[in-house]
């Protein structure tokens, strides 16, 4: 590890106008947000392959996701005392051979083992990279640009996922969705101990502040299964009910840590910022209804028209069409006019194509669902590189890898939440449960619009101004 992280030469400065910083921390990326959706069509294989029941499946997509969501704050402050650099390179070693252990497992147990350690390199790599991209791209013209390209991967990313997937377990099988990360990984370990300039470190601080950390899993932990084991349970069940207590007394516990420590983890006093606040809210509500539909999708061509996983895969491509050109314009325009405009207009966009999903039923021919499809998933990728560029700006310099926690946190605690929450809905039936999550995600984006529209910046205004 450390012959990885050390460089190979002396420190150079970056060339701000080089592309190679951005290509390697979008490749880094690039494998955290696929591996979020690559699996869901790859899941009847998987479960085939290694004789996996309902339970052990259920692992491997929300181990992932809850140990990456639970563990970004802790690796975002990590990143902020260490270097961004050192944090990133080591996410990224241990994501990649993470990933070589999934394609190898033999058992489940071993499996759901390996995407536990993948969650743990997505931790230590998605705050980092937002720290270096800030760091490697000065100017605020070009930072905005780099962050909409950033957002773009991440959008082709989530929305490719169910395409890649069924085409690489049509063609290869199962496990090459795991290996094709590792030719990725190389390269942007390569690029990225070459060419990333690394991001100042704050000294002063000490401590991991690993009571907070343990509390701020734990509660996202049990709120999670408390929404996913309701499907089954039942909203009133001991076990349901135990879950959301569990949530509630880790929540209180995190935040009288918080207050009462000297070096704390998260420090409180962000979220005084109104356009920070409202980026985590946004990120939260933005993630849920996205990924949520992206969850239910699949299920809905699958199991509702019967198809294959290939299919499956091309039928949601409207949705990859559109977030390259929608991210892209979100970092021209947040260049322009700031990030309230973009975020603002992705997020009704998107909740209209949300609401277009209250059009799919049995016989709902596949051109119906184009439209809503496309909405949705230009929606999301027009929001997320602004209110990326409007969490970052908020903060300080010295903060950034914190504050790129945070928002990461939200988004993964929304995806978590999302999917959990619209998976319980659909269990007493796919149709109207997909009508009710639309409802649902479509009201959320509508809230975060409202709060963006009142909070976020707009143009000439700087978001470290702003407070709450």
């Amino acid at each position: 590890m450390p012959t990885i992280c050390a460089p190979a030469a002396p420190p150079r400065t970056a060339n701000r106008n080089s592309p190679l910083p951005l290509v390697a921390l979008c490749l880094g990326y690039f494998m955290v947000i696929l591996d979020v959706t690559v699996v869901t069509v790859a899941l009847p294989a998987i479960g085939t392959g290694l004789h996996a029941g309902v339970t052990g499946l259920q692992w491997v997509v929300d181990g992932y996701t809850l140990v990456c969501a639970g563990l970004l704050l802790f690796c975002g402050g990590l990143g902020d005392r260490l270097g961004g650099k050192a944090v990133f390179l080591g996410g990224l070693l241990v994501f990649t051979v993470a990933s070589v252990g999934c394609a190898l497992a033999p058992t489940v147990t071993v499996l759901v083992v390996a995407r536990l350690v993948q969650g743990l390199g997505a931790a230590l790599m998605v705050p980092a990279s937002l720290a270096l991209l800030r760091t490697a791209y000065p100017e605020r013209a070009a930072r905005a640009r780099a962050f909409g390209i950033w957002g773009t991967v991440a959008g082709l990313a989530a929305a490719a996922g169910p395409v890649l997937g069924g085409v690489l377990v049509t063609g290869l099988g199962w496990r090459s969705v795991f290996l094709l990360n590792l030719p990725v990984g190389l390269v942007a370990l390569l690029l990225a101990r070459r060419h990333v300039p690394d991001s100042p470190a704050d000294r002063t601080r000490r401590g991991l502040d690993l009571p907070a950390q343990t509390a701020a899993a734990v509660s996202l932990a049990c709120l999670t299964t408390g929404c996913i084991e309701a499907g089954t349970l039942g909203w009133t069940h001991p076990a349901v009910l135990g879950s959301f207590a569990g949530f509630v007394c880790a929540a209180l516990a995190f935040l009288v840590l918080e207050r009462r420590a000297r070096a704390p983890m998260l420090p409180l006093d962000l979220f005084r910022v109104r356009a920070f606040s409202a980026s985590a809210v946004v990120g939260v509500m933005l993630n849920a209804g996205f990924y949520g539909l992206l969850f239910l999708a699949p299920l809905y061509f699958q199991q509702v028209h019967h198809y294959s996983a290939l299919r499956t895969g091309c039928a949601l491509l409207p949705t990859v069409g559109v977030a390259a050109f929608g991210s892209a314009l979100a970092g021209r325009l947040t260049a322009r006019t700031g990030p309230r405009l973009p975020m603002v207009a992705g997020l009704i966009v998107g909740a209209a194509g949300l609401l277009g999903w209250l059009a799919a039923g049995p016989d709902t021919p596949w051109v119906v669902l184009v439209a809503p499809m496309a909405c949705a998933g230009f929606g999301s990728s027009l929001t997320m590189p602004a209110s990326t560029s409007a969490v970052m700006e908020s903060a300080p310099g010295e903060r950034g890898g914190v504050a790129a926690a945070v928002f990461n946190t939200a988004r993964q605690t929304g995806s978590a939440l999302g999917v959990a929450l619209f998976g319980t809905l659909v269990a007493t039936g796919l149709v109207p449960g997909l009508h009710l999550s639309a409802l649902i995600g479509a009201a959320g984006f509508l809230t975060a619009a409202a709060l963006s529209a009142c909070w976020i910046p707009g143009t000439g205004r700087a978001c470290t101004h702003d407070r709450a």
